[in-house]
């Protein structure tokens, strides 16, 4: 009996942790929970969806999505900067509404290039959106919070990613293509209810549009951000040591199957180990990088973690299924602490390194490192954990290391350069 309360008290602890607080922090795990739940159905699913029941072939289907990333990188930061002239929550409303109807499209296809016109508008939308929320948050809940906040979305996030995972799972057991066509509806149908989500927020007094005279030369399309080297160059940093995602999902997943004794099965297990992990201990792990500093430090060891991961997969290959299942185990437990330093840092540094009022262009230059990852990721895993074998790994363990330690002496030097330049000159 006693045993039980400890264990409830330990969850309703995490529960206090995890869960936002009432008001527009909630309403924007709500908004995290539907996002991410039709995230979890479209992409579980898509694959199948693109190939069987549109009948695009699978090499075109890659072409397509590559070319629709490019264009996702193109347009996020002039998005980012129409919302910090409009309003993120506007912004982000006009996206959700386009995307409703953007997956609606995807209905009608009936040919390559209808199916790359489709998945270049939806890129565009899906890629935008994170700095949109980004900002929003920023917004709506302060300088103080918005760190945790974003923390708890990313468990949240995880939660409601596995429940779509679940759902689209059963729509691709039934095999029909009424099955999945209603995925593709539903997401459809989620993006009107973010919209419903969004519509209920309240803006705190002076979080709305940013006034025209505060708004940098050259109209949306050009960007100061993108001239304001030191911090570009700190979020292609940050960005590169999301590498664990295609290695994970991508590399991890071929290596087991081409080159261990491990079941096949391990793959889908080693998943929901680091979606578990993220759930359970994102938002604890994210105190550390509420200032620019705690977050470089932060990402210092995110590298050295990723890179060690990297190291324990390397013995993994041949040595039976009981220790190649160990150690790839052992890898993965490393490799989830390394992302959970990642994407704190990456908070900690988008936000605070960003000046006030400028957060939506400054979000959308921070996520072009994320982007450009997504973009060369899979092919960077392919080459280096497949066609490399054992040297593959040791590479990518010195390249995640190299770049967390490159972090801090970046940040150190973009503060002391606004340190330098705030009396007289807004960031360049």
């Amino acid at each position: 009996m006693a045993e039980a309360r400890r264990y409830g008290a330990v969850l309703r602890a995490w529960l206090r942790e995890t869960l936002p607080a009432a008001g527009n922090a909630r309403r924007l795990g709500v908004l995290t929970l539907v996002q991410s739940l039709g995230l979890g159905v479209f992409l579980t699913s898509s694959a199948v969806f693109f190939t069987r029941t549109i009948g695009i072939p699978a090499q075109r289907v890659g072409l397509a999505l590559s070319v629709a990333g490019l264009c996702g990188l193109v347009c996020t930061v002039p998005i980012g900067r129409l919302a910090d002239r409009l309003g993120a929550g506007r912004v982000l409303t006009v996206n959700f509404l386009l995307a409703a109807a953007g997956f609606t499209a995807y209905c009608l296809v009936d040919g390559f290039a209808s199916f790359l016109v489709v998945a270049c508008a939806l890129a565009v939308l899906e890629t935008s959106a994170g700095a949109l929320q980004a900002s929003l948050t920023d917004a709506l809940v302060g300088e103080a919070e918005r760190v945790r906040v974003s923390a708890q979305m990313r468990s949240l996030f995880n939660l409601g990613f596995l429940g779509g995972a679940a759902l689209a799972g059963a729509a691709i057991a039934a095999g029909t293509p009424t099955a999945l066509y209603a995925t593709v509806l539903a997401n459809a149908a989620l993006q009107l209810l973010s919209v419903a989500v969004l519509l209920g927020m309240r803006l705190p007094a002076g979080a709305g549009p940013r006034a025209a005279a505060a708004e940098a030369p050259g109209g949306v399309l050009r960007s100061a951000a993108l001239r304001d080297v030191r911090y570009v160059a700190v979020a292609l940093v940050c960005g590169a040591l999301e590498l664990y995602h295609p290695l994970l999902t991508v590399g991890l997943p071929l290596w087991i199957v081409t080159a261990t004794d491990a079941p096949a099965l391990l793959v889908s297990g080693l998943l929901i180990v680091d979606t578990v992990l993220v759930l359970l201990f994102q938002v604890a792990v994210s105190r550390g990088a509420r200032t620019p500093a705690g977050a470089a430090r932060m990402l210092r060891w995110a590298g050295w973690a990723l890179g060690a991961s990297c190291l324990v997969f390397a013995v993994s290959g041949g040595h039976g299924a009981l220790l190649d299942t160990a150690a790839l185990l052992g890898g993965t437990l490393v490799l989830v602490l390394g992302e959970l330093y990642q994407a704190s840092a990456g908070w900690g540094l988008s936000f605070g390194l960003a000046p006030a009022g400028r957060q939506g262009e400054y979000q959308a230059v921070f996520s072009l490192g994320r982007g450009l990852q997504q973009f060369a990721g899979p092919w960077l895993m392919t080459s280096l954990v497949v066609g490399a074998a054992a040297t593959g790994w040791l590479v990518l363990a010195a390249l995640f290391a190299l770049l967390g330690l490159a972090a801090p002496p970046l940040v150190r030097g973009l503060e002391k350069a606004r340190a330098r330049t705030e009396p007289t000159s807004a960031p360049a």
